[in-house]
């Protein structure tokens, strides 16, 4: 498993201009086995990844998503996870490596304007922001950036937790989706808050 974390003292800082980001300490909590007898997001990744996938997964915590991923892309795919926060990141190596999926997950202690990211532009298959996307200060250029790292024809999943964001709240961050370049699908799901869109190819 690749990591950044070479700059340690730097990166135990908070995370500059994200004030309502997650807890790292709760990462622990959202991680737990017993969130999937209520959380129905994981279902969702079934019908979109597939072997030989290359994933994007901003703010990933400590990788409930993420263990997952790995194992839907299979040895030949790579599932890439930036988080601005170290202790998020270390948890989640923590569990890939105990998960054997270490070797299929990139973990990353930053955030997508990070410069070892700009080198992928144009090479993602899918990016999945999942309860994620209102915890970021910037939304329009935070997917402004995902349209610039997918490839033509890659797909951006947005799901947001119906307690925390309002379905207003919701349809702009669409909005700023569409007008960062990208088209919107069929949602994968008719429940919550869930959008599925598409860079043109």
């Amino acid at each position: 498993m690749a990591s950044t974390n070479e700059n340690v003292e730097a990166a135990n800082e908070p995370a500059r201009g994200w004030a309502h980001v997650c807890p790292w300490w709760i990462g622990w909590l959202l991680a737990s086995p017993v969130r999937r007898l209520f959380d129905g997001a994981a279902p969702l990744l079934d019908g979109l990844v597939r072997p030989g996938t290359t994933v994007l997964e901003p703010g990933p915590g400590m990788g409930y998503f993420s263990l997952k991923l790995a194992r839907l892309v299979g040895p030949a795919g790579r599932v890439v996870c930036v988080d601005p926060q170290p202790k998020m990141i270390a948890g989640l190596e923590k569990r890939a490596r105990r998960a054997g999926l270490a070797e299929r997950v990139e973990a990353l202690t930053c955030t997508l304007d990070h410069e070892r990211l700009a080198p992928r532009a144009a090479t993602f298959d899918l990016a999945v922001a999942i309860y994620m996307v209102h915890e970021v200060p910037d939304k329009e250029a935070f997917l402004r950036r995902i349209a610039t790292l997918l490839r033509p024809g890659g797909r951006l999943l947005i799901v947001e937790p119906k307690g925390h964001v309002t379905p207003a709240a919701f349809a702009a961050t669409i909005a700023l989706a569409e007008a960062a370049g990208l088209r919107a699908l069929p949602p994968p799901a008719r429940k919550g808050l869930t959008a599925l869109l598409e860079k043109p190819a």
